[in-house]
């Protein structure tokens, strides 16, 4: 059963295991990979190319060099800031403040992606579009 109280809905959100965080931190895709795989998000992962459109950081693209969940946020390559001694640290972005330009694909990718369109993952391997009849 799901509560509709907020104190609980909040204590379940932040105190989710690793692979529940994996889900929340989702990110939407752009406009031609929308229409390319037909889905609207799906959960970041490292290596994939992202544009940051919320906050003082607006405009910049990158790769993601870390998903870091137990921080619910994201670091961008490129993002980052110098600190008075001199080092340079890595701004966080939250996963819902940018948009995934370029996914890296692989087997359990192309599944997921297949799995949330409702194509198949070989019509999709095989270029075939349509969908077979039963």
């Amino acid at each position: 059963m799901v509560s509709s109280s907020r104190r609980t809905q909040r204590k379940a959100h932040f105190s989710a295991p690793s692979h529940i965080r994996r889900k929340i931190m989702s990110s939407s895709l752009n406009k031609e990979l929308r229409s390319e795989h037909g889905i609207k998000s799906i959960p970041v992962r490292k290596d994939d190319e992202v544009l940051i459109v919320r906050g003082s950081n607006k405009g910049s693209e990158g790769k993601v060099t870390q998903v870091y969940r137990k921080k619910w946020v994201i670091h961008v390559e490129r993002v980052h800031r110098e600190k008075t001694n001199g080092a340079t640290v890595p701004i966080p972005v939250h996963p819902s403040n940018v948009v995934i330009t370029k996914l890296k694909i692989d087997k359990d990718r192309t599944n997921i992606i297949a799995r949330k369109s409702g194509k198949k993952a070989e019509d999709k391997k095989d270029g075939d579009v349509e969908m077979k009849d039963n």
